[in-house]
């Protein structure tokens, strides 16, 4: 006769029936589907009998077959196959065929044929939760287990980490690991027969209790499970009389811990669900945590990669403006700088290189440090330039990467600069009680990294005893007008600068109020960096 489907399921555990041939239990999967084996013990393979299917009994020394074989990677019949009528397709008796294997095969009876199952709503994943069993307790009992769909949740047995480490797949979420009581010396007591003390058999050296450097540790294959499936849920399953172990489960990173003697069908199925709930919870929570912290060292560096101006003993003041166009970021393309040198010049620059992501951000840090480096070494103008261009040519990432820059060196006295173009837009100077109005930009050079021989003649321009002089990137001035196409541009850029000088504005509140009403002209915040730089002698 068929072997019944009881309504509540017992997990076999492998130790609890002889030992398998590999082919007899290939071929009663393969049989199990209506489909013919290609090898494995004759009885099986010969047209379907009345009696149930039954595995020969033999000896063999290879690892044991996956138990759990997912219905989908077993042989299908094909579409046009039926099973005869008044066979039954029944549960392997014993052997390596594990319970889940049995749930995805569905019983064909006369009166519910297997083509006749209705199938799941579309809106539902095709497979619920899987729950891996971990341990060799022949009297361990586990229920019928519902997942919040009401499907049955898939069953897989391991009787020690080796095996539970090749079925934990990526479809498992929850793992019950069995615990063997405790004696009264703090050792896991092993049921009869095994070989292996204080571990299921199996178990790796280093996650033995008496193993060197863990002595008396009575959860270190709990240990051990937590470092092998960081992602799933762990539940403990030990009996009532170890309930101080189990609370010691939960705080080494258990989800929850069962009573053996409280087991039933809602228990651990409410148990199952509530556990892979908590762990993707703690999962999410984890990621939000690393995320801020890694938001925190990325600002506390971008910030720490902006310049600190060196202008002591200088009577001319400095103000910045800077707005990166990454979202959230600190750090853009641009960049720029001022020191003073022994000598009593003060010595600008702003940049930009081309693009405004963090490998450009990067490259603009290492141009600033090397401009300042070769300006305290005392190059300047031509020299310079032609020297940061071989650092540009050596850290980029790519050929078609460029820069821009504009270099100024102001006399001790402040009367007098010198001004170099790398392919950047011209500054702005403002005079005493004169309209600003835009360098010279015709004896400027070409961009940095674009001509291996170029060259960046230095201009000389009288500033006069008071002045202001405004440097900034290509941001400011690209800004649209209104929801045309039509830029800002220099001229723009030079008329707004002028309306706040003559309300009376300096120093940083100039720079904030023109970078304000650029980004009210463009009717909201600017795509590109922006950077602007402000010298002011009085």
């Amino acid at each position: 006769m068929p072997v019944p489907v009881p309504h509540q399921r017992t997990a076999v555990l492998p130790h609890q029936a002889g030992p398998v041939d590999h082919g007899c239990a290939e071929t009663a999967r393969a049989a199990a589907v209506g489909m013919p084996a290609h090898g494995g013990c004759p009885e099986a393979s010969a047209p379907p009998q009345a009696a149930p299917l039954e595995a020969s009994h033999g000896s063999v020394d290879s690892a044991p077959l996956p138990r759990d074989l997912p219905a989908a990677e077993l042989p299908r019949p094909a579409a046009d196959r039926r099973l005869p009528a008044g066979w039954t397709a029944a549960r392997p008796a014993s052997g390596h065929a594990s319970a889940e294997v049995a749930d995805d095969v569905p019983s064909a009876t006369p009166e519910a044929p297997a083509d006749a199952a209705s199938p799941e709503p579309a809106s539902q994943p095709a497979q619920g939760l899987t729950l891996l069993l971990i341990g060799e307790d022949p009297n361990s009992h586990v229920p019928e287990m519902w997942d919040w769909a009401g499907r049955k949740v898939r069953l897989r047995t391991a009787r020690n980490l080796t095996e539970a480490e090749r079925l934990l797949t990526d479809d498992v979420h929850c793992i019950l690991l069995d615990l063997t009581p405790a004696d009264p010396h703090g050792r896991e007591e092993l049921p009869q027969g095994s070989s292996t003390r204080f571990a299921p058999a199996g178990t790796p050296a280093h996650a033995r209790a008496d193993a060197p450097g863990a002595p008396g540790d009575e959860l270190a294959v709990l240990r051990a499970v937590l470092r092998m499936a960081p992602s799933q849920a762990v539940l403990v399953l030990t009996c009532e009389t170890d309930a101080e172990r189990a609370a010691d489960a939960v705080r080494v990173g258990a989800q929850d811990y069962l009573f053996r003697d409280e087991l039933d069908e809602k228990v651990l199925s409410r148990a199952v669900r509530y556990a892979v709930e908590r762990k993707r919870a703690d999962l999410a929570q984890r990621q939000l945590t690393e995320s801020r912290l890694r938001a925190q060292e990325n600002a506390r560096l971008e910030r720490g990669l902006l310049p600190t101006p060196l202008l002591d003993g200088s009577e001319l003041r400095f103000a910045t403006c800077y707005r990166p166009g990454r979202s959230r970021a600190l750090l853009g393309g641009d960049f720029y700088d001022t020191v003073r040198t022994p000598d009593g010049t003060v010595h600008a620059m702003i940049g930009d290189v081309c693009g405004h992501g963090p490998d450009e951000a990067a490259l603009g840090v290492e141009l600033r440090i090397a401009w300042r480096a070769l300006t305290f070494a005392g190059l300047y103008g031509d020299e310079l330039l032609a020297t940061l261009q071989k650092v540009l040519e050596n850290e980029r990432s790519d050929d078609e990467i460029f820069a821009t820059l504009c270099t100024v060196d102001i006399s001790e006295d402040g009367h007098r600069a010198g001004v170099c173009l790398a392919g950047h837009p011209a500054p702005l100077l403002a005079r005493a009680g004169e309209q600003p109005e835009l360098l010279p930009y015709e004896f400027g050079g070409p961009a940095l990294g674009l001509l291996q021989e170029a060259r960046w003649p230095r201009r000389q321009v009288e500033l006069g005893p008071a002045w202001s002089l405004l440097m900034y990137t290509d941001g400011l001035i690209e800004g649209r007008i209104g929801e045309g196409n039509r830029r800002l541009g220099q001229e723009g850029m030079t008329e707004l600068v002028a309306r706040q000088m003559a309300s009376g504005l300096t120093g940083e509140e100039l720079l904030e109020a023109s970078v304000r009403e650029v980004r009210a002209l463009n009717g909201g915040e600017l795509t590109d960096d922006v950077a602007v730089l402000l010298l002011d002698r009085r």
